[in-house]
């Protein structure tokens, strides 16, 4: 199979974990219990100064997830572009590719480790992806 095939679904699937990331991560609503909207108000409550600017933990949190949706939105353009390219100059591509499949590899350990399996096993998926688009440029 071709690079390009490999690199649009690694977009494909990227801009599906931006969309569940933001409807359920960001902009989702917490269904856990009294507890867990104790802890938001919290969150929110307490203010603090930040080079002059009064932040809560929770802007921070919102705004981190924020970051992740831009993140992962640039990331399917990104890969989408590279199918385009990948197929006029494959060995521009290449260096490219391995350093997004580290990035993706090692998000999945995060994700793992620190939040839960459906994110880890999707970027593990847009890993192979690119993976498999890296072996293929190298066939080419």
């Amino acid at each position: 199979m071709k690079a390009s095939l490999f690199l649009r679904i690694a977009s494909v699937l990227t801009l599906i974990h931006c969309v569940l990331h933001t409807l359920g991560g960001v902009f989702g609503s917490p269904k856990h219990g009294r507890e867990e909207i104790s802890v938001i108000e919290t969150m929110k409550l307490h203010q603090f100064d930040v080079f002059g600017s009064l932040r809560s933990y929770w802007d921070f949190f919102f705004g981190y997830g924020l970051f992740v949706t831009i993140a992962l939105l640039i990331a399917a353009i990104l890969f989408w572009l590279l199918a385009i390219i990948v197929q006029t100059n494959p060995a521009c591509v290449k260096s490219i590719v391995s350093l997004l499949f580290f990035n993706y590899f090692g998000m999945a350990i995060v994700s793992w480790r620190y939040f839960f399996l459906p994110p880890a096993v999707i970027e593990l998926l847009i890993a192979a992806c690119l993976a498999l688009a890296f072996i293929s440029i190298r066939r080419q």
